[in-house]
């Protein structure tokens, strides 16, 4: 039997993206996700959330850091992964989703050149972050 992990999702920061950095200095971004899902039940519209922990690595790790900020909407796919630990001497476990691409629906944050009463630049469609960021503070695409 084959086995297949793939997870696809739209929602918007709760946070700003924090960020670590492994041994080896690689960077590594975790966020949560709060996804809405309306429903109706009898004669009522109906609304929870659903809070979804991501984490992204490397190139991603950095874009997600300088560009998404809390309540920033993104469409994520990435896989589901279980990570496991012992604190306390009690086992604690935790599944997050692990991003494989990351796009940008909405628009992001200024960028240092933005002046206040600007729009934002627009970010839609930017997908997997197939791009280097440029050092001038632009926005890459």
């Amino acid at each position: 039997m084959s086995n297949y992990n793939k997870v696809i999702l739209m929602g918007n920061l709760t946070r700003d993206p924090e960020v670590r950095f492994t041994r080896d200095g690689a960077p590594v971004a975790s966020f949560t996700l709060a996804i809405n899902n309306r429903y109706r039940q009898e004669n009522e519209t109906k609304e929870d959330v659903s809070y979804i922990d991501v984490v992204t690595f490397g190139k991603q790790a950095d874009l997600v850091k300088n560009y998404l900020e809390k309540g920033s909407p993104v469409l994520i796919e990435g896989r589901l992964q279980q990570r496991r630990w012992e604190q306390e001497g009690q086992k604690r476990s935790k599944v997050e989703v692990v991003t494989q691409t990351i796009t940008f629906v909405g628009s992001g944050r200024r960028s240092a050149s933005s002046s206040p009463g600007s729009a934002p630049q627009e970010e839609t469609g930017f997908q997997g972050f197939p791009m280097e960021a440029e050092s001038d503070g632009d926005i890459p695409f």
